[in-house]
């Protein structure tokens, strides 16, 4: 019987619901196969013009809990080979994670339902919003096991908490729970477990509710700002802007707004 994907996608109009699902493992990415699966996702929903908003979950009590500590034990799946075979199985491996999600213009959302362990916060730091559940975890844990974070960990994390507290989390592997989480911005909210799905969702549609070329290019502007100089963001902004007037949907944004009546956007 083949097994199920890592993946369970669901659709909800323009909103998609990514849910990773081996709870049996805590969500742990332990297989070359299971970084395919999600590149390839971010490839389907960059195609389809028609989505606006991604919402990424766990299934069961955890978020994903990192790599699979016993297959790095026993020297198996994405963690066996020799130095040089091992290096270049991380590169056509996880790290098809970040690039596929930094690259991915549509907005994403992280309800962390649970524990975001090593890989797992550097996932959730791929994402554009994170919201937590108040029983969630968060450990760049990497030096607990005498290894590096691999996937990226070390460019993202600084990028959304600042380096001082990156390095901290980072040099001593410390676990922090929910509410330090989101004092050091790691996330905008705590809710309870049970709301953070809906919560995520409730985000997911307000970003959904404006028109999906806007939102996607809005996006793009914030991921290159993050290492541009500020003419050529500028340069960049006004391209984009230019690309934006010229949209149905910012025509009928315009007249909406003057009519005073909610817009009825159409993806052009």
């Amino acid at each position: 019987m083949a097994e199920e994907p890592f993946l369970r996608v669901a659709r909800d109009g323009p909103v998609v619901v990514a849910t990773l699902n081996r709870p049996e493992t805590r969500n742990a990415i332990s297989e070359t196969a299971h970084s395919e699966e999600i590149a390839e996702f971010c490839a389907s929903m960059a195609r389809d013009a028609s989505v606006r908003a991604v919402v990424l979950t766990g299934a069961g009590k955890a978020f994903c809990a990192g790599g699979n500590v016993k297959h790095m034990h026993e020297r198996k799946g994405m963690f066996a080979g020799a130095p040089f075979p091992l290096r270049n199985a991380y590169r056509t491996g996880i790290q098809l994670i970040p690039l596929a999600l930094y690259e991915l213009e549509v907005p994403v959302i992280a309800a962390i339902n649970g524990p975001a362990i090593g890989a797992g916060l550097d996932l959730a730091c791929m994402c554009d919003v994170r919201i937590a559940s108040d029983t969630a975890l968060f450990a760049e844990s990497f030096v607990k096991l005498g290894i590096v974070p691999g996937d990226g960990g070390a460019w993202l994390l600084p990028r959304v908490i600042g380096m001082a507290r990156a390095s901290l989390l980072t040099l001593t592997g410390e676990t922090i729970d929910a509410q330090k989480a989101q004092e050091y911005g790691l996330v905008s909210e705590v809710v309870p477990p049970e709301c953070v799905l809906d919560r995520a969702l409730d985000v997911a549609r307000q970003i959904a509710a404006n028109p999906g070329q806007a939102t996607r290019m809005a996006k793009r502007l914030l991921r290159e700002g993050q290492d541009m100089k500020l003419a050529p963001l500028l340069e960049l902004s006004a391209a984009y802007q230019a690309l934006a007037h010229h949209t149905q949907d910012h025509h009928e944004a315009v007249a909406a707004f003057l009519e005073k009546r909610a817009p009825e956007f159409i993806g052009q």
